[in-house]
């Protein structure tokens, strides 16, 4: 090499550079392997099993039963076409239920609107707002059953409901979990309680992510806080509360765990899925259930897809 750059530098010419062979790295030491075509599908092999066993199977498997009677303990093989399913819109018992689940749908639509109006209030400086966030969650982290014998002392004749309001000269408060006529209140406002902190914190969480410099400039045009909901908070939120309405309605009307431990059902308060829980394990018409919780089912997706499309989701910018 050093003979070739002094020739080249006697004669004028620029010195050539031989060119070598590009070593191949060795294979398993950084060589590009290439994927298998399943080798995705090997992540999610379990997980879709385990849904596909736990989910899937059994809501094919409870589209069978609904055509059948079965009584859960022999092999279903009954077949009785819509038999179930006209049984269950044409018994009063089974309509009943329908009409309790409006109660409760009622109060949704109030626990949606607290939890907007405290995660409103809290998302902006006020004191003790850590304390009060801390106060509105906690009874969503409570067991339901817990909270249905909480409450279930609370309304009991001569309780602490009773005796709160015996303080302030009422001596005769109603019966709230014997009167048919207000057992159903006492109930949904239980589930206002319970619930209200899931979506305060989901609106608490929305509110925060829209850009402090909307508010400053909110706050340069004079906007006061109800203006500063109007036009800034509720649009930039919309998307929350239409997820926050639909799974209200939907866990409107599969209420179970407050009805059936305070009160069984009794009273009137009888809800649709406790009416289907009694129906398959009580009276062993494991078919008719069945076509219950189809009934439900597809009650629950009607209800979302027309949400849907009365209230769409749009795309809003606040920039």
């Amino acid at each position: 090499m050093a003979a070739e750059l002094r020739r080249a530098d006697a004669a004028g010419r620029p010195p050539r550079v031989s060119r070598t062979r590009r070593a191949r790295p060795a294979a398993g030491r950084g060589a590009p392997t290439r994927t298998r075509w399943y080798t995705p599908w090997l992540f999610v092999i379990v997980p879709l099993a385990l849904l596909a066993t736990f989910t899937f199977i059994p809501v094919v498997s409870m589209f069978w039963y609904s055509f059948t009677d079965w009584d859960g303990l022999g092999p279903a093989d009954g077949f009785v076409g819509l038999d179930n399913y006209v049984e269950v819109f044409t018994r009063p018992e089974y309509v009943q239920v329908f009409l309790v689940s409006l109660y409760y749908v009622g109060a949704s639509i109030i626990q949606i609107a607290l939890a907007l109006y405290f995660a409103t209030v809290l998302s902006f400086s006020t004191r003790f707002r850590n304390f009060f966030k801390g106060v509105l969650f906690f009874p969503y982290l409570i067991n339901g059953v817990a909270i249905g014998f909480v409450f279930l002392y609370l309304f009991q004749p001569g309780g602490t409901l009773d005796s709160v309001l015996a303080v302030f000269g009422v001596g005769d408060p109603p019966q709230w979990l014997g009167d048919p006529d207000v057992v159903n209140y006492s109930l949904a406002g239980t589930s206002i309680w319970r619930y209200m902190g899931l979506n305060f914190v989901l609106f608490l969480g929305a509110i925060q992510s829209i850009p402090g410099e909307l508010y400053e400039a909110a706050d340069l045009d004079g906007a006061n806080r109800w203006q500063q909901f109007r036009y800034l908070i509720a649009p930039g939120i919309r998307r929350v509360i239409g997820l926050s309405f639909i799974l209200a309605i939907a866990g409107s009307l599969s209420v179970f765990e407050v009805p059936f431990i305070m009160t069984g059902g009794a009273n009137g308060s009888m809800t649709f899925v406790i009416q289907a829980t009694e129906t398959a394990f009580n009276f062993r018409k494991f078919g008719l259930a069945s076509a219950m919780a189809v009934v439900l089912l597809v009650l629950v997706l009607v209800v979302t897809f027309v949400q849907r499309k009365l209230f769409p989701d749009e795309k809003v910018d606040l920039s």
